[in-house]
């Protein structure tokens, strides 16, 4: 698993990267493929925003939370993510159990 860290109009934090980390860490048990992340810490006036970009195999997954909370912003895009990867396994699982019921 390697997390590529921006940082755009914030001075670098090793807490913010290591909260980040712990975070999207947790995302690794759901994935196959390993997993390669980039994740953009920015301030836009008075938000802070997280983008993440998960890429592991052949998918992609995208996420972007503002809130007035730095670390709330990660758990929020962290949750987005989490909801993402359900979702597709729920789709490859289902589309697979309609495979194999047989026809009468």
């Amino acid at each position: 698993m390697k997390i590529a860290f921006t940082f755009r109009n914030l001075e670098s934090s090793d807490a913010m990267k290591n909260y980040a980390t712990e975070k999207i860490g947790r995302l690794q048990k759901y994935m196959q493929a390993p997993m390669d992340a980039v994740v953009t810490f920015s301030l836009e006036r008075h938000l802070h925003c997280v983008d993440v970009s998960i890429h592991a195999g052949s998918e992609s997954y995208l996420g972007r939370e503002d809130q007035e909370n730095m670390y709330s912003s990660i758990d929020l895009v962290v949750d987005k993510i989490k909801n993402q990867l359900r979702h597709n396994k729920d789709t490859h699982t289902h589309k697979r159990r309609a495979a194999s019921v047989p026809a009468e």
